[in-house]
């Protein structure tokens, strides 16, 4: 039953968080230049843990196959290709250099 409330009281913690959002938007007003450091602040972020999380696996570096296979799937990201392409060729890139020898 613990479990429970603990499950139920995070739920509603974070769609008030997520409400805030909108909420808040209507009685804030930023200026063009706040609006573009955030937006590039978002943009910073999502880069830097896509790096980390290719590059490095548990403290060490992760091998030349998987930064391989997120630069496949960065590139097709890029060129717009369809989403389940994307994952297909990001872990076939890197399945196929790790069956090769390649770590």
């Amino acid at each position: 039953m613990t479990m429970l409330i603990a499950i139920l009281a995070l739920a509603v913690g974070t769609y008030l968080i997520r409400l805030s959002g909108p909420l808040l938007r209507r009685r804030m007003t930023l200026s063009d230049h706040a609006e573009q450091v955030i937006r590039a602040g978002a943009t910073v972020v999502l880069l830097a843990l896509t790096v980390t999380s290719a590059l490095l696996v548990d403290g060490g570096f992760a091998g030349w196959a998987l930064p391989a296979g997120v630069l496949v799937g960065g590139v097709l990201a890029w060129r717009k290709a369809p989403l389940a392409l994307v994952v297909v060729a990001a872990a076939a890139t890197t399945a196929l250099l790790r069956l090769a020898g390649v770590a």
